[in-house]
Formats: structure tokens, sequence, C-alpha cells
């Protein structure tokens, strides 16, 4: 057998051990959005319905501002110690997280604290992920074989997708075996519990990870002062990267999260049509996002970032109008299938150009900082302002309006990143240098 043939299986084994905890993740962040009404009357029952709600989005949102102090805590640590123990900290942090909010007794057992509990949940589960996403993509950035990165890179996001793919098949299977009271009252724990099953396996799965060649190079170490002075010293490239993330963040958590909620509430459409729709976005997701970064290790990162923000810009309202003005299943997938195809199309460059910007010595902080800020800042929060933005203005196409400025911000941001290389004798049809700037 020729070493050729080893190593594949040998990497693709690599990039199913390493994205399993991206997969817990974004299971526990669906169900939560999926089921947000349900845990709205569970945790947080107010006279209002739209209250409830709004208590319950916020409380998902919370999670994402522990983000950033994750990725600085939890980033230094994965910098300093290995990707593949800091990555096994995240995991476990992450199932505490994910354990909590599965079996919290609801607010009509223990009160007020119910609902606290389920926030320090969330906020767990937070302070881990910040540094989760980061850790991975840097993980798969250093693996990956040379002219690759691009595709390697871009199983992070994919890895989410099966996420979605699996908690919306599983959502659909239980609104067929249970009835809406059913599930309601107690049903929408079940997948929870199973999230709470699944996490043994993914910890067997993650403890064979071997420590990527490029740190076991490395010599410096850096300590957690180091990296944050790093991280002040190079506030203009956190900044630029948070916005280069922005649309990254709310096209997902738009088209994925959100979904369901949008289908039922504002559509008017069967919980069922939701679940349906929400699958076909997450295999959509799942081929553009390979796809799209195979493409930009042929053609740069910078085209497509451009391309598919501007493409945002100009499509994203025109095509939530026409949905509203006569919902149906029909009009809601393709144009959920549509907005899918943009975010696929744009991450798939973004996640890689984001592990080339960032300073090798601290890359997984710089990384998780900036993922993270622009998660708190824009993304996490997408469902709850989705929400305020049709109350407030009567248009139920007004979540649209927050993802073309999402990708306003993310288009500035990829002219003044590849202007700044460029100045410095860059060429961007190649990656970066990553020790830039």
């Amino acid at each position: 057998m020729t070493a050729h043939s080893t190593a594949t299986p040998s990497r693709v084994g690599m990039v199913l051990r390493v994205t399993s905890g991206n997969f817990m993740e974004m299971f526990d962040f669906f169900l939560f959005g999926f089921y947000a009404t349900a845990i709205a009357k569970t945790f947080f029952p107010a006279e209002n319905e739209v209250a409830s709600l709004m208590l319950t989005l916020m409380t998902f949102g919370a999670g994402f501002l522990m983000r950033p102090l994750g990725a600085i805590v939890l980033g230094a640590y994965v910098d300093r110690v290995g990707r593949r123990q800091g990555l096994i900290v995240t995991l476990g942090l992450m199932a505490l997280g994910t354990i909590l909010i599965a079996c919290v007794p609801g607010y009509a057992s223990i009160g007020a604290l119910a609902p606290a509990l389920v926030l320090a949940g969330r906020l767990l589960q937070g302070f881990s992920a910040g540094a989760e996403l980061g850790g991975v993509s840097v993980y798969l950035a250093e693996m990956a074989t040379p002219g690759n990165k691009g595709f390697y890179v871009s199983w992070q996001s994919a890895s989410q997708q099966v996420a979605i793919i699996v908690a919306a098949a599983l959502g659909y299977g239980l609104n067929l075996w249970f009835t809406p009271a059913e599930m309601g009252a107690w049903g929408w724990r079940i997948p929870f519990f199973i999230g709470c099953l699944i996490v043994p396996v993914l910890f067997v799965i993650r403890r064979t990870l071997q420590e990527t060649e490029e740190f076991k190079r490395r010599t410096h170490k850096p300590d957690l002062r180091t990296i944050l002075r790093s991280m002040l010293d190079n506030w203009g490239l956190v900044l630029a990267g948070m916005l280069l993330v922005a649309l990254t963040t709310v096209s997902f958590y738009l088209i994925t999260i959100y979904t369901p909620t949008f289908g039922k509430a504002v559509l008017k459409l069967g919980g069922s049509d939701s679940l349906i729709v929400t699958l076909c976005v997450g295999l959509s997701n799942f081929i553009w996002l390979p796809v799209m970064g195979a493409l930009s290790d042929r053609v740069g990162r910078r085209p497509l970032l451009i391309v598919f923000a501007v493409l945002t810009m100009a499509s994203a309202y025109p095509a939530m109008r026409w949905l509203v003005a006569d919902p149906s299943f029909e009009k809601m997938l393709a144009v959920e299938l549509w907005l899918s195809f943009l975010y696929g199309s744009y991450n798939g460059a973004m996640v890689v150009a984001l592990t080339e910007v960032m300073p090798v010595s601290v890359r997984t902080a710089g990384f998780s900082l900036a993922y993270s800020l622009a998660t708190a800042v824009f993304g996490g929060f997408t469902p709850a302002i989705a929400t305020a933005l049709i109350e407030t203005s009567g248009d139920k196409a007004a979540p649209a309006l927050w993802m073309s400025f999402a990708a306003a911000c993310s288009l500035g941001a990829t002219l003044v990143l590849y202007r700044r290389y460029h100045a410095r004798g860059g060429d961007w049809r190649r990656r970066p240098d990553p020790q830039y700037p």
C-alpha cells in the first residue's frame, strides 16, 4: 500500500474527529432556536406571547456575549497547550451547558431559578464555543495539504450543517410521533437528552486526535498576558476580522436557527414545512461550503468575498419580499436555498481567509476573538433582531435588511483588509502571509 493511499483515510479521520465538537455545538444551538416557543412557555412565561418569545431569544443571544471572553481565555489556552488538549476542554464545558439546559425543571416547578439556570447553561455554552470554532478552524488549516487549505477549513462549517440536518430530521420525526401539546409540554426535551447521550461518544472520538505538526514545531508558546498584548497591538485587524465575519454569522442564524420560528410564527406555515426547509438548507450549505472553499484555493479568497457580499446586498430583501407577499412552502424553500447559496459561497472563502490574516503565535485566540465578536454583535442576536424588526416595522421581510447591512459591513472589511495586504506587496490571488499585518 502506498503512502498516498494511507494518508487520505488518515486525514479524513482527522477531519471527522476534530469537527465532532462543532457538530455538538450547532446541534444544541439549533434545538434552542427551533423549540424557542416551547422553551419560552416552560421557562419564561408571560402574559404577552411576543414578550415571552423575546425573553427566550435574548437568552439564546446572551450566550454569544460570553464568546469573546471564551475566545481570549480558552483561545490563549489552545495556543499555549496545544490544539488537541484545548479542544477536549472546550467540548467538556459545552457538554455541561447542554446537560444543564436539558435537565432544568420548568418555571412552574422551581420559579425564577429555572430561567436563571437556563441562562447559566447558555452562558457556559457560549464561553466554550468562543474557542471551539477557532480551535477547529486553526487545526484544519494547520493539517491541510499544500494548495488545499480552503477546502480543508471549509469542513469546520460543513460539520455544523450535518448537525442542522440531524436536528431537523429528528424534530420532523418527533412532530409525527407526538401531538403539538405533548411537544410543547415535554417532548422538546427529547432532542436535548439525545444530545447528552452523544457527548460520551464525542469525548472518545476527540481524545484520539493527534497534535498538528505545525504546532509541535513551534518553540514559542505565548501566555495569556502576551496574547492580550498582541490582541491590543492588532486591534485594527481584530475589528476588520469581526466585520469580515458579520455576513457569515447573520446569514447562518437567519437561514437556520430563525427559519423554523419565521415559518411558523410569521408566515403561518406548518411546523413540518419549516423543518423540511431547514433540512434542505442544511444539505445545501453542506454542498456549497467545501465546493466554494476549494474554488477559493484556485481563484483566491478576495473575488469570492466581494462577489457574494454584493449579491447578498442586491438580492436578499427582494427575495424576502417575494416570499412574504404570498407565503407558501415552495416559495420559502426557493428563497432559503438562494440565501443558502449566498451564505455557503461567502463562508467557504471567509473562514480560511480569517485563519490566514492572523499572526501565527496567537492564531487561535485572534481568529476566535474576531469571530466571537461578530457573533456577539451581529449573528447571535439575529433571531431577536429579526423578531423586533418585524414587530416594530410591520414589514415581514425586514430581517433581510439586517442581512444586507451585514453584507455591507463584510464588503467594506474585505476591501480594507486586502488593500492593506496589497500595499505590503502581497498578491490577493495567493493566500496572505500568516504573519500579516
